[in-house]
């Protein structure tokens, strides 16, 4: 009996011994139980972080991300981007609104010829042959009638980023009356009575680093 209860005690010990064992383990801070990741998220993130800087080095050099080319993009989705990083207002609904409006009033002026107008919304090379040309015709005595019956479409065809300034392009389709009269009156070149569908693509540009917000034409070609 006495013998027994010696066993008993001597298990005791022996248990509450490894008990403080287990305690004194299992209590300890190794400075890794943050890192724990029995899914092996962060090993994933790891090499993918590692398998995109080797397969993209100009990520890995630290280069500006806007001059890095998505493999998925278009060049114009592309350049819409790159516009929109450095330019957080610029949205493609309104600029084909402002675009649109641009048009309206640039053909306007010309006819008019109006060269306050024009001057305000063209870049200096492009207002030269506007003016030019404007100047041409009233030496000549000639009156330019424009009507702008309509505009069918504005689609931006093209965007870039040159350094700080952005360019866009744009296809105007468009449904015209245009007549040039002498000083009689007389139609020299057109026909009042027939409207015309012109196609026209135009390029504007802003500096994205200058305080002004309006676009500038800076080209402007036919396809017509």
């Amino acid at each position: 009996m006495g013998g027994d209860y010696v066993d008993v005690i001597i298990f005791a010990a022996i248990a509450a011994f490894l008990v403080f064992r287990l305690v004194g383990v299992l209590g300890k801070r190794t400075g890794q139980e943050g890192s724990r990741d029995p899914f092996g998220i962060a090993r994933s993130a790891e090499i993918s972080e590692r398998e995109e800087n080797t397969e993209n080095p100009r990520a890995a050099s630290g280069l500006d991300p806007r001059d890095q080319k998505d493999d998925m993009s278009t060049p114009l989705q592309s350049g819409l981007e790159r516009i929109k990083a450095v330019d957080s207002r610029f949205t493609e609904a309104d600029f084909e609104a402002g675009a649109r409006n641009a048009f309206e009033m640039i053909i306007t002026a010309f006819a008019l010829g109006d060269t306050g107008t024009l001057k305000s919304l063209l870049s200096e090379a492009v207002y030269a042959n506007f003016d030019h040309a404007i100047t041409q015709r009233k030496r000549s005595g000639e009156i330019q009638e424009t009507s702008l019956v309509g505009i069918d479409s504005v689609e931006i065809i093209e965007a870039c980023l040159l350094h700080s300034k952005a360019q866009v392009t744009v296809k105007f389709v468009s449904k015209q009356v245009s007549v040039c009269r002498d000083q009689s009156g007389a139609v020299i070149d057109g026909d009042p009575e027939a409207v015309n569908q012109v196609t026209d693509i135009w390029t504007f540009e802003r500096d994205t680093r200058g305080k002004d917000p309006n676009w500038l034409l800076v080209e402007t070609r036919s396809s017509n």
